[in-house]
C-alpha cells in the first residue's frame, strides 16, 4: 500500500487530467486506471472558468484525490503564490510543486525548487515536488520538509522513459525510506514497470494516457504494468547472469543407456 503524508492509497499510480479528448473518456480512463490520486493545472482550469468548473465537478464525482500542480510556473515566488491559491479553491493542502528551468526540456529549476518547497512546507503544504536524479537537491528538498520526491524518468510528454535508469537506482538506494515517485517521461507501460521492478513507490504520468489511441485501455495496461512491477519488485527478482544457468541442475540427474543391439 502507498503512503503519502500519513495517507495509504491502494493505487500506486497518479493520473493527470490533460489533454483528453472529452469529459467522458476522462473519467473512464480514470476508472480503468484505478488511481485514487488526480493532478490538475491550477492555471489552466483558472484560465477557463467554466471548465475548471466542469472538471471540478467530475471529480467529485469520482471521489479522487486531487493533487493541484504549479505547472509554467518559473520562478520560486510562482508556485508559492499558486499553492495558496489552490489550497482555497480545492480545499486541500496538497500541492504538486513544479518550477520550470527550461522550457524546451521542461527540466525543474532545482535552486527555485528548494526554494519554494522551503517556504511551502513552513506553512504547512504536503508537497511533492518534481524533480530530477540530482542527490543533493533531493536531500535539500527532504531537509526543506519534503516527504516524497518526484524524480523525472525523462522530459515530461517526451516517452522515453527511464533515460538516466543507473541515477534513478542510486536514488532508490540512497533514500529508502521516503516514497519516490516517478514523474514525466513514461511512454509506455513497460517502462512503468520498470520503475517498479527498481523498488519505486508509484508512477505519474499523464501524456501517455492521454493521447493513447485507446486512453481507457492504456489506463488499465497502465494499471496492469505498475502491479507486475511492484509484485517483482516485493518477489525479489534474480541477478542477470553473463553466462546460461540451467533451471534444472545436470548433478544427481541419472542418465539412461540404449542398447540399440538389443
Amino acid at each position: 500500500m502507498l503512503e503519502l503524508y500519513g495517507t495509504r492509497f491502494t493505487s500506486r499510480m497518479l493520473l493527470g487530467t490533460a489533454g483528453y479528448a472529452s469529459p467522458d473518456i476522462l473519467r473512464q480512463a480514470v476508472e480503468a486506471s484505478g488511481a485514487e490520486i488526480v493532478t490538475v493545472s491550477l492555471r489552466r482550469e483558472s484560465a477557463r472558468a467554466r471548465t475548471g468548473q466542469g472538471f471540478w465537478a467530475l471529480i467529485e464525482q469520482l471521489g479522487r484525490r486531487v493533487l493541484p500542480n504549479t505547472a509554467g510556473c518559473h520562478t520560486a515566488k510562482e508556485p508559492i503564490a499558486t499553492a495558496q491559491m489552490a489550497r482555497e479553491l480545492f480545499g486541500t493542502n496538497w500541492i504538486k510543486l513544479e518550477v520550470i528551468a527550461n522550457d524546451d526540456t521542461l527540466q525543474p529549476d532545482l535552486f527555485g525548487l528548494v526554494e519554494a518547497a522551503g517556504v511551502l512546507c513552513a506553512e504547512g503544504f504536503a508537497v511533492l515536488p518534481y524533480t530530477t536524479e540530482d542527490m543533493s537537491a533531493a536531500e535539500r528538498l527532504i531537509a526543506a520538509g519534503c516527504e516524497v520526491l518526484m524524480p523525472w524518468g525523462s522530459p515530461i510528454g517526451s516517452a522515453r522513459g527511464l533515460a538516466n535508469r543507473s541515477a534513478l537506482q542510486t536514488l532508490r538506494a540512497y533514500f529508502p525510506d521516503t516514497p519516490l515517485i516517478v514523474d514525466a517521461g513514461i511512454g509506455a507501460p513497460s517502462h512503468a514497470a520498470e520503475a517498479m521492478e527498481m523498488g519505486y513507490d508509484g508512477v505519474l504520468l499523464n501524456t501517455a494516457v492521454a493521447k493513447a489511441g485507446d486512453p481507457v485501455k492504456m489506463a488499465e495496461g497502465f494499471a496492469s504494468a505498475i502491479k507486475a512491477g511492484r509484485l517483482a519488485y516485493e518477489a525479489g527478482m534474480i541477478e542477470p547472469r553473463d553466462m546460461a544457468s540451467p533451471s534444472t541442475p545436470l548433478a544427481g540427474t541419472p542418465f539412461f543407456k540404449i542398447d540399440h543391439a538389443s
